[in-house]
């Protein structure tokens, strides 16, 4: 495959530190559609997209029912957006409504047993997709990635 990001392009030199700014971005975009679309070539089968997978490992990780705002909020989407993902997944067993106990308006959403045990096969397959796109890297350099990522995750 031909390298989409060469070194040493014209304007993407060392010193030019906004140009090297750019390139980080597009380049942690490029691995970021690399790791989607091999995750994805295993979601595809199941019928679950990126976007659903997603959610359903949002309301998971909450270890509660949350309100579908709370989803919406945590998402970074619209809660009508929302809304349609979670009907989907409702619609494939892996969530499931709840009224809200503390307010007879609002709806929770909770993961369904079958969305535990999806959630476990797809971690695995998860793993397999990361590896094989951070293969090129030996585990130290793995390693500094994954801490600068996190800084740049972790700054506002």
């Amino acid at each position: 495959m031909p390298d989409a990001f060469p070194a040493g392009r014209a304007g993407h030199g060392a010193g030019d530190g906004e140009d090297v700014a750019v390139e980080v971005a597009e380049l942690v975009g490029a691995v970021s559609r690399r790791v989607r679309t091999a995750a994805n070539r295993d979601l595809g089968p199941l019928g679950i997209t990126w976007s659903q997978l997603r959610a359903l490992r949002t309301v998971d990780r909450c270890d509660r029912a949350i309100r579908m705002s709370e989803l919406a909020s945590r998402l970074g989407i619209a809660r009508r957006s929302a809304t349609s993902v979670v009907d989907d997944l409702v619609g494939h067993g892996l969530l499931e409504r709840r009224d809200d106990p503390a307010d007879r308006r609002a709806v929770e959403v909770a993961v369904t047993a079958a969305g535990t045990r999806l959630l476990r096969r797809l971690a695995a397959r998860r793993r397999s997709a990361a590896q094989e796109v951070t293969a090129a890297l030996p585990p130290d350099d793995l390693a500094i990635l994954r801490d600068l990522l996190r800084r740049l995750a972790t700054t506002p």
